[in-house]
């Protein structure tokens, strides 16, 4: 049997684990560092007590007669479903336009599924690496240039342009997979750029995928958090959120898509009902203690709790970003999100990485690993304990 020609294509090693593998050698080398990490996503607060004890209620009830559950609709509960879309997107989207998943980075690999091999793809550059890495995967892409992979149309998102692209150089029929606010730049689309973008994709007949996982991080009113806030959206977009980011359920996985039932092919079929056949046939559905858990997050009191804990990562960000600029380092990103891009012009993303980590013991992101045009640019992530993120600050003087 041959090996699958999609791996082979792809560029050895994925962004985060090469990123783990250095700071593990930094570490070997020096035991008795004390190593902060500003890099990946991944949130470090507790879950919080209302949301916790959903969480607990859900699996104590499996241990009961009369509460035990085992296989549950693919598409999730329809209690969370309706929650869903009746507190996150207020009559914007459908109950059944809602379909519960295990997260974000999931749905968008079973996206690239449904869509196949023979659709291109169009990214934001920088961009988060599932949009790219799960497209050669899935055969829309072919090998490494050098500068990008052979069929993605890269979409430079540079200070030059306010990171946000040129929609001219989107070609018809593609998917457009686009994140606001961005990872990693920080950047918020506003409501005319995303009508632009709609307007866009209705001409060239094209799909978005729209990755608001960081949407409530958004504190500037004008800011939209959804796509569905666009007039026209619903009929050429699919929103995918999750809840890792805003209730610390990265470990416990747990995140939705929204797909319209006005949204057709070109030919006229429902990719909703398509989307409902991918997710019955390759997926058995959220855990029922993670929804159990997500409903918690919608009651009022959950709600204040997710105002909590993205309060208290931006305000980790409001620290980094402002030690930064502090040292001449042009920043965007750390208001309306927990990701400030650092420019640092004319380096090499990688060697400005290994230098902070060598001087600061701090771990970042280099832009590099997220496309193109990220080169020059270092990601710091606010998800972190307030002491280890003042502790990096005072550091990174």
């Amino acid at each position: 049997m041959q090996r699958n020609p999609c791996i082979a294509n792809i560029k050895a090693g994925y962004l985060f684990p090469e990123i783990a593998k250095r700071r593990r050698e930094f570490a070997a080398a020096h035991p008795q560092a004390k190593i902060i990490s500003l890099g990946i996503g991944n949130t470090t607060e507790p879950v919080m007590p209302h949301i916790n004890a959903g969480l607990a209620e859900g699996a104590r009830q499996l241990g009961t007669a009369e509460g035990y559950s085992g296989y549950g609709d693919e598409q999730g509960l329809t209690a969370l479903r309706e929650k869903i879309a009746s507190v996150l997107y207020n009559g914007l989207a459908e109950p059944d336009e809602v379909f519960i998943s295990d997260g974000a980075k999931c749905d968008i690999g079973r996206l690239q599924l449904l869509f196949g091999s023979g659709v291109k793809a169009a990214v934001q550059d920088p961009s988060y690496p599932v949009y790219v890495d799960g497209s050669v995967l899935i055969g829309s892409a072919g090998g490494w240039t050098g500068n990008g992979y052979d069929g993605i149309i890269y979409l430079p998102c540079i200070a030059a342009n306010d990171f946000f692209p040129d929609l001219s150089i989107i070609p018809s029929d593609c998917i457009i997979y686009f994140c606001s606010p961005n990872n990693p730049t920080g950047a918020v689309a506003n409501k005319d750029q995303l009508a632009a973008l709609v307007k866009t994709a209705l001409q060239k007949k094209s799909i978005i995928v729209f990755d608001a996982a960081y949407s409530e991080f958004i504190r500037a009113p004008a800011l939209p958090k959804s796509i569905y806030e666009i007039e026209g959206a619903k009929e050429c977009a699919i929103e995918v959120n999750s809840f890792s980011k805003t209730a610390g359920f990265t470990g416990v996985r747990l995140g939705w898509s929204i797909v319209p039932k006005a949204l057709k092919y070109a030919s006229g079929e429902s990719v909703n009902t398509d989307w409902n056949r991918i997710c019955t046939t390759i997926f058995n559905g959220a855990s029922n203690i993670a929804q159990a858990g997500g409903l918690a997050a919608l009651d009022s009191e959950g709600q204040k709790e997710i105002r909590f804990l993205t309060d208290y990562y931006l305000e980790n960000a409001a620290l980094i970003r402002k030690t930064l600029i502090a040292q001449g380092i042009t920043c965007t990103g750390g208001d309306n999100s927990p990701y400030i891009w650092a420019c640092f012009p004319g380096r090499d993303s990688w060697e400005v990485f290994s230098e902070i980590l060598e001087k600061c013991h701090v771990v970042t992101t280099p832009g590099a690993g997220f496309g193109p045009a990220g080169n020059g640019y270092i990601r710091f992530s606010a998800f972190g304990h307030r002491a280890d993120v003042e502790e990096a600050c005072a550091r990174l003087v």
